[in-house]
Parts: structure tokens; C-alpha cells; sequence
């Protein structure tokens, strides 16, 4: 929200009050109240109708900052409230500043009004003159505002999954979850999280609507608005942006490890097209004729009767046998995932029960909130009630237990305000909030049914701590290369936010997709963290489009699975640290100015470097870092920094490897979760010196580690696991190691 008229005016019917004199602080162990008058103090006569400002201080964990700005303090808490997990911190207050870490939040008691955030010696950022502020409106509404300051050449990353310019300088961003597509400026997945590349993140600790100024209402700050009468925010200090993200999701959760067969290919029935069993195994078997290891089967909307989503019945007029079904295609190797929402259609007869018990939200005057948007009458599950999380997660437990191994989570957006909640929670804190409930009971369902590092879903909505519950797909988009890239840009800004794993429809969701669209965009499909073909009104079979779509389809998922040694491990990394499996440009390499702005490439893991093909000719430009870096497809070397002008033929896409990796090969290609010890092989490519370690996982924790130390022209690679075969490749030479052998020399030439 906007409440200025230029740079000095304020908008017309707002009152709009700063911090203008530190009045006096009050020093505690762990925390530091500063009190700030609206207005000089020059005299005992200026204290009187005079507004006084409360800002504490505190430190929940190393190196992070918790600033809460107050007006009134009056008021009763609010529910929901965000989930940040606290850790004890080495802090230092004294009557101006509290250090945590290397982090320092220091006010200015001077004429000046100031709260500088230093770090290591240097200013990182600030709220200055004016930055702060509470407003009063005409009309009786309250908000409360905070400015940071924006150095020269600072840029922001992240806000959650938003579909525009990567970089968000320059934009107005409302934290708001909304069914918008990928081509507009709403998003599915709001996060009131960003990171800047001058070393900081920020998380604004409100899961109801923020408002974001980036750099566009004063040009040279952030601004961050609530409505109320108070605003809490998290200042994180890296000093890189892998630092920061470490920080911010050990504070909001980390993302749970999804089992290794969810990285595979997944094939759906897509949203409206007609289907019953046969047409199922129809498809099946035409991937399996034609060698295209699929892994998992999704049944999507219409598994359930039309006007009866959800009842969580099998639609029995196409699906007479869904227990003896989900077997067959179990024994044919596939895991299988079903669509639901939590919407209750009034037509499914878990309306009345739901009405009955009091588990849909209800309207002020005690009426089931109710419209026809989506499905005809429907009510919404009310998952703050105790009593309805579990009604809701016993039909799916149901369903887990005739077979299914995963649900697709979709909605959780369409979240009514004029609404009373069973916990009295907040309408507008509950509206990005009931995402987080609605994901974690299903989430929690699988991994109480499946076990731990079993359970995956395929959620659409999300906010903050939402990347405890993978994975997410992009939503909504079209089947043509813009919204290729628009996807893509929305990935790479939700892995900016703290998400680990994400997907997006192969091929584009609305529309019938282009051959040289479909082909293009498999490529990009498989080097993502998740891979699924779906389509809204036509199928996402690789023959319907031409007969070299199946080839391309091939060649791309048996390239994943030979890489799932390396992925299984990156995907343990994200679990374990939060890191994101595909890594924006920016994230990766923080001290090269040229990729700023980069949203057509990431890294894939630390290692892979992607540029996905955004033309049916296959011309693509992207950008190499420094270094010497190896096309991983054919062998040759880029030489970076610089830019690369290539042209692909359907069947190749730039991927590139970053010199000194060493990459972990797997021997299998037909299908994601197998033994990655058993056959690895190290692919080394352009060793530096000194020492590299390299973990290939194994079932059960049983890793394999290899060392790799290169001493001039020697190289020694050694092996610390189970006594399994193994292979070494440096560029052409191959060279085959026993089971009993655990270690190797080579002499580079």
C-alpha cells in the first residue's frame, strides 16, 4: 500500500506519524525497548497528545534481529500466528544496540532518528527518516509501515512464487494467495520473505496481507505494510544468500525428504479429458512399449463423480474396481496419486455431515459459507477445528489405505474473509494461513501411513514454513514458450522464498502445446526437482504430439535417472540445510554482477548448470561463470565469464558442468530409486586441486563416501562404503574398479 504523494506529501486522508525523537530505552538481558515520540521533545509541553512509538528488539536466533513496532498495545493477540522456531543466541544489549551474532541492530540517540542493522564492521541496511510510520486513515483504519534502505545496485529476490521480472525492484507486491495463473501479478504461493544480494533476507513475521513497495514508492527503500496496530519483522544476516537461506528456514522449517521415487516421471490423466481404467492402462502400456519408465500414475478431478468433489469416492460408472486397479498398477511397478481439494461440494453427502458437525466454515450469522464457484454450493473445510482435521484426513487415510501413495493437494487460495473460524482465528491472518493446515494434515497423513521420507505431495498454495511439505507445482499455465519462462521465473522466485522442491506442468496446463513446445519443455521438465506431464483438455502423451517426442521423452527421463545419485543428494541437502534444488543464478554465484537479473538458466544442485530452450529452431543464449565448464552431453568446454550462443536440436539442452565437480552417475535408467552405490560412476571434470568429497547415497543411511585429492598431475580416488563395483570416468577414459577395490590413481596427461 502506498501512503505517499511524491516525496514529501502524504496521500489525501491519511495520517501518517514517524519516529522523530528517541525518548529512552530500556536494556533487558535478551532484548532492547526503545520508546520514540511522533515529534520533537524540547520541552515537558511536547510530551503531552503526543504518540509514542514502542520498538523492541530481540534476538531469536544467531545473527537474526526480531523488530516489533507498536503503536497501541491494547489489543488481543491474533490467530494464526507463524511457526518460527527460536534458538538460543549470544546477544549483547546495551542502551542503543543488541548484537546477535554478527548481526547489530543500533539506534541513533541523537536529533537524527535512525536504526542502523551492521554487520562484521559494514551498514547492510536501515530505516532512516520517515521509515517507520503509523497511519490513521479517514475512514478509521490503521496500518503500520517499515522502509529499509536499498544501497546502490541492491536487488531483491524472492516474495514467494511471482510469475514476473525475477528481480523485484520496481514492483508493488501484495502478499495476498490468490487462483490467478501465471501471467498476471498474483500468485498461489505468497511469502512476505525476501534476501538481497547486499548479504540480508527480511521475513515479516504477518501471515495475512503485506504490502510490498520494492523500490517503487521511495525508489531507494523497501517498504513493508500491515494494517493494524503493530508490524513484526526478522532481519537475517548471511553474508550469502545460501547463508541466509539457511537461517530463514531453520527459523520457518526445513523441507522433509521426499522418497526417491517421487523424482521420477509422473503421468496424469489431465484435468477435463475423458478417461476410465482402460484408458489408463492404455497409456500405460503405450510408455512401457515404448521404454518411457514412468513412476507414477495421478487420477486427476474426475476419479470423483462431477458435482461431488470431494466425497472421496471413485466415480463407480469408470472406476467399478479402484482397490483391485491400484494393485494392478502397483504390480506393474507404479505408484499412483489422486487429486482432491478442500472443498466440500454440497451435492457429496460429506456436506451434511460436515454441516451436521459443524466442520465448514461458517458466516457470522452462523450460516455454512457457501458459493458456486469451482463446485456447485460448496463449503470449505474448517481445518482449525480439531474434530474436522481429522474427519478430513480419515477419508484420505481411506484412500492410503486402498492403495494410494500420494495426493495432489490442489486449491487453497479461494479462502473467504466475511467468514468466523472455529479457533476465532483472524479472517484476514487465516486467508494465506489455511494452506499451511489444509498441506500439513495431508502431508501428515502420508507420513503416519507411509513412514518417514515416504510421504510426498503435489501441493499448488503455500506461505511461509510451507516448504516442510513438498512438493509444489507452478499452477496454472499455458502451453506455449512464454509461459515457459514465466514458470520457470516463478520457480526460480519461490526457490528464493525458502522452498526446496518444485514442478510445473510439462508442456503448459491450458491449450494444446505446440510438438516443438511439448519437446522443449520436457527437457526443462526433467532437469527439474519434480517431473509431471498434465494438461487441462488434452493428454500429455508424447505420441500424440510426433514420434520424436518419444524419443526426446526417453533420452531426458533416462538422463534423470543416471543423475539421481547426484539429485538424491542435492534433495538431501535441501532437506538437511534448506537449500533449494534448483538454485537461481544469483543465489549460486553472489560476487559476479552479471547474473543479477538472470531468470532463463539456475543451477541444478551446486554442480549443473541448466538453460532450458525457449525456441522450436533451438537457439539459446545463457551466460557461464567463470571458470572452464563441460557440456555434459557431448563433452566439449565453455570457457567462462561470458556468453554463449548456441543451437540445440530437440534432444539436447545446455547443461553444463562446473569445473572441479566431481558428478555421481548411476548405473540404472528405467526407473528413479535404486541403489546408487551399486555401478556408480565418478565423472570428474576439470579437477582442481586439493580435496573433493563426494556422498552417494545408499538405503537406510548405508552412503558411500568417495575422496578425490588431486596433487599435481595425480589423482587419488578412494572409497569409504559397502563393497560394491564402481567406475571412474575423466573425460573419454573409463576405468572399472571391483567391488573389493577402494581406491585408484590417475595421471592426468
Amino acid at each position: 500500500m502506498k501512503f505517499t504523494d511524491g516525496y514529501w506529501r502524504k496521500r489525501d486522508g491519511l495520517t501518517v506519524l514517524h519516529p522523530a525523537h528517541f525518548q529512552d530505552s530500556v536494556p533487558a538481558p535478551d532484548s532492547l525497548t526503545v520508546y520514540a515520540a511522533t515529534r520533537p521533545v524540547r520541552h515537558r509541553g511536547d510530551t503531552l497528545n503526543a504518540p509514542l512509538m514502542t520498538i523492541t528488539c530481540s534476538a531469536p536466533a544467531p545473527d537474526v534481529i526480531r523488530v516489533t513496532i507498536e503503536h497501541f498495545q491494547g489489543l488481543e493477540p491474533r490467530l494464526p500466528v507463524f511457526a518460527i522456531a527460536e534458538s538460543p543466541a549470544d546477544v549483547v544489549v546495551d542502551d542503543t544496540s543488541i548484537t546477535s551474532g554478527a548481526l547489530t541492530a543500533r539506534f541513533n540517540p541523537g536529533e537524527n532518528w535512525a536504526l542502523d542493522f551492521l554487520a562484521e564492521g559494514r551498514r547492510i541496511t536501515g530505516s532512516g527518516w520517515k521509515g517507520m510510520g503509523i497511519v490513521d486513515t479517514d475512514d478509521g483504519e490503521s496500518y503500520v509501515h517499515e522502509q529499509l534502505d536499498l544501497g546502490v545496485g541492491e536487488t531483491v529476490y524472492g516474495l514467494g512464487e511471482r510469475f514476473g521480472p525475477f528481480v523485484k525492484n520496481g514492483q508493488s507486491i501484495d502478499i495476498w494467495n490468490e487462483d490467478g495463473g501465471t501471467s498476471s501479478e498474483q500468485a498461489y504461493k505468497n511469502v512476505p520473505f525476501y534476501f538481497t544480494n547486499a548479504g540480508y533476507g527480511v521475513l515479516v513475521d504477518h501471515p495475512g496481507k503485506v504490502s510490498f513497495e520494492v523500490a517503487s514508492e521511495m525508489v531507494s527503500r523497501t517498504q513493508f505494510s500491515v494494517a493494524g496496530q503493530s508490524l513484526s519483522y526478522l532481519v537475517v544476516y548471511g553474508p550469502t544468500p545460501a547463508d541466509v537461506i539457511r537461517k530463514y528456514t531453520a527459523l520457518t522449517g526445513r523441507p522433509a525428504l521426499p522418497p526417491a521415487w517421487s523424482f521420477g516421471l509422473w503421468l496424469t490423466t489431465s484435468f477435463t479429458t475423458s478417461y476410465d481404467e482402460e484408458t489408463v492402462n492404455k497409456f500405460v502400456g503405450g510408455f512401457a512399449d515404448r521404454d518411457l519408465p514412468l513412476s507414477v500414475f495421478h487420477f486427476d478431478t474426475f476419479w470423483m463423480r462431477e458435482f461431488s468433489w470431494c466425497d472421496f469416492e471413485w466415480d463407480s460408472r469408470v472406476f467399478p474396481d479402484p482397490p483391485g486397479m491400484l494393485k494392478r498398477l502397483a504390480d506393474r511397478g507404479l505408484r499412483t496419486c489422486l487429486w482432491i481439494n478442500p472443498y466440500i461440494a454440497q451435492r457429496s453427502a460429506l456436506f451434511a455431515e460436515g454441516k451436521a458437525k459443524g466442520y465448514l466454515v461458517r458466516r457470522p450469522n452462523g450460516d455454512v459459507f457457501q458459493w458456486d464457484l469451482w463446485q456447485a454450493g460448496m463449503g470449505l473445510v474448517d481445518f482449525t477445528n480439531p474434530d474436522a482435521r481429522e474427519w478430513y484426513a480419515a477419508k484420505l487415510r481411506g484412500l492410503v489405505e486402498m492403495g494410494v501413495d500420494a495426493f495432489k493437494s490442489d486449491f487453497g487460495e479461494r479462502v473467504p474473509t466475511d467468514v468466523v473460524w472455529h479457533d476465532g482465528s483472524d479472517p484476514e491472518r487465516m486467508h494465506n494461513y489455511y494452506t499451511q493446515i489444509y498441506n500439513q494434515v495431508v502431508f501428515d497423513v502420508l507420513r503416519e501411513s507411509k513412514g518417514e521420507g515416504e510421504a510426498v505431495l503435489f501441493a499448488r498454495s503455500a506461505t511461509v514454513g510451507g516448504q516442510q511439505f513438498p512438493v509444489h507445482w507452478g499452477g496454472d499455465n499455458s502451453s506455449n514458450f512464454e509461459s515457459m519462462a514465466e514458470s520457470l521465473r516463478g520457480g526460480l522466485s519461490l526457490m528464493s522464498s525458502g522452498f526446496g522442491f518444485w514442478s510445473h506442468d510439462i508442456g503448459g496446463f491450458e491449450g494444446l502445446p505446440d510438438p516443438a513446445v511439448f519437446k522443449r519443455w520436457v527437457a526443462f521438465g526433467l532437469l527439474s526437482s519434480h517431473s509431471r506431464l498434465h494438461g487441462s483438455t488434452s493428454y500429455r502423451v508424447p505420441w500424440d504430439f510426433d514420434e520424436e517426442a518419444v524419443d526426446v521423452l526417453r533420452a531426458f527421463t533416462h538422463l534423470k535417472y543416471r543423475l539421481m545419485p547426484y539429485l538424491f543428494g542435492v534433495a538431501r541437502e535441501a532437506h538437511l540445510e534448506g537449500l533449494p534444488v534448483m538454485r537461481p543464478m544469483a543465489f549460486a554465484f553472489p560476487d559476479d554482477p552479471a547474473v543479477t537479473h538472470l531468470d532463463r538458466q539456475y543451477l541444478l544442485g551446486g554442480d549443473l548448470l541448466v538453460a532450458p530452450v525457449f525456441s522450436a529452431g533451438g537457439d539459446v543464449s545463457y551466460y557461464v561463470p567463470a571458470g572452464r565448464w563441460t557440456h555434459y552431453l557431448t563433452g566439449s568446454v565453455v570457457e567462462g565469464p561470458g556468453w554463449v550462443r548456441e543451437t540445440h536440436s530437440f534432444d539436447s539442452v545446455p547443461l553444463l558442468v562446473r569445473p572441479g565437480a566431481v558428478v555421481p552417475v548411476g548405473a540404472r535408467q528405467d526407473r528413479p530409486d535404486y541403489d546408487y552405490r551399486n555401478g556408480v560412476t565418478l565423472r570428474l571434470f576439470e579437477p582442481a586441486e586439493g580435496r573433493t568429497a563426494v556422498v552417494v547415497p545408499g538405503p537406510a543411511g548405508a552412503d558411500s563416501v568417495f575422496t578425490v585429492v588431486r596433487e599435481g598431475s595425480e589423482i587419488r580416488i578412494g572409497r569409504a562404503g559397502d563393497a560394491l563395483p564402481w567406475r571412474v570416468q575423466f573425460g573419454d577414459d573409463v576405468t572399472d574398479m571391483a567391488a573389493d577395490q577402494d581406491s585408484c590413481t590417475l595421471t592426468l596427461r
